[in-house]
């Protein structure tokens, strides 16, 4: 039976994104809506009557107003994905991370209501929740995230500043404040008590992600080496999909480029060292419109309408 899905912001980089990859499922049917309704209240909540499943792709406030009108539906309110960041820590909300733990994926099945994760915090949990819950990273330990993003994670806004305009930088550190809203979604699911220093930046690319972490082994419980690190993540991404842990690297690259999975909605994972230092470097490389934001989207759409 087809499932019908609704896009509430499918004119934004993520919602054209969802629609381009969900009109290859033959079991979903994607409702439109006119553009000149796009912001009408009513027209968007008829849509909603119609559909299983909800895709919120706005802006945080508008993600809250339009899950609430969504909810207003009683029995017959749809399932929904929210893109925003609006629901990521709210209580009600399934993180939509499926390879977070063993258990996640059938939480996001069973679920109304799961929050896309972002793409910058995907990386960085990815490489922390395994770790911190293996007893590696103590929970208080002081992290710190570096990561660079393609334009296109920026949104319109930024996309006009690269395209067609060409006004912005060649390359720039951003949230300088150091209060970007996805440390409390980094902190939520890596399981740290301590807040990480989190130093995003963008480049002159249109789409692609390295988040990176730097540790100091000799100030771990236990003093791990580099190849415990990587055999701790390996085990909790076996026989995942889309999570790859890149066994080896650190003995067969020298450098490594954003946009190598540009296109696909996968998550690399490396771990480099020097011993001799007691020095590691975590390393995540995905698609910031695909695993980062649209791939996972898609991947729980599928979970959450039981075709995956």
């Amino acid at each position: 039976m087809t499932k019908a899905v609704f896009i509430d912001g499918e004119a934004g980089t993520t919602g054209l994104q969802i629609r381009e990859r969900l009109a290859g499922e033959s079991a979903i049917q994607v409702l439109s809506i006119a553009p000149a309704k796009r912001k009408d209240a009513e027209a968007r909540k008829t849509l909603m009557a119609e559909a299983d499943l909800v895709v919120l792709c706005l802006p945080d406030d508008a993600a809250k107003e339009a899950a609430a009108l969504a909810s207003s539906l009683g029995k017959d309110a749809p399932k929904i994905v929210d893109a925003s960041t609006a629901h990521r820590v709210s209580k009600g909300w399934v993180y939509g991370f499926a390879e977070l733990n063993t258990e996640q994926a059938g939480k996001i099945r069973a679920a109304a209501h799961v929050a896309n994760p972002g793409c910058y915090p995907t990386g960085a949990i990815a490489l922390l929740n395994p770790l911190v819950a293996a007893g590696i990273v103590p929970r208080d330990y002081p992290i710190s995230v570096n990561a660079v993003s393609g334009y296109s994670g920026g949104g319109k806004a930024m996309i006009e500043t690269y395209e067609p305009t060409q006004t912005a930088p060649s390359f720039e550190l951003y949230a300088l404040g150091l209060e970007h809203k996805h440390v409390p979604e980094l902190m939520a699911y890596t399981g740290l008590t301590r807040r990480p220093i989190f130093v995003p930046s963008v480049g002159n690319f249109r789409q692609g992600m390295l988040v990176s972490i730097p540790l100091h082994l000799d100030t771990l419980p236990g003093k791990p080496a580099v190849a415990e690190l990587e055999a701790t993540l390996a085990r909790h991404y076996a026989g995942s999909q889309s999570v790859r842990v890149i066994e080896g690297a650190a003995a067969t690259l020298a450098r490594l480029e954003p946009e190598g999975l540009n296109g696909s909605d996968d998550l690399e994972l490396f771990v480099f060292g020097k011993p001799s230092w007691k020095h590691a470097l975590l390393v995540a490389r995905l698609d910031n419109l695909g695993k980062g934001a649209a791939g996972a989207a898609v991947q729980n759409i599928k979970l959450m309408l039981g075709l995956a």
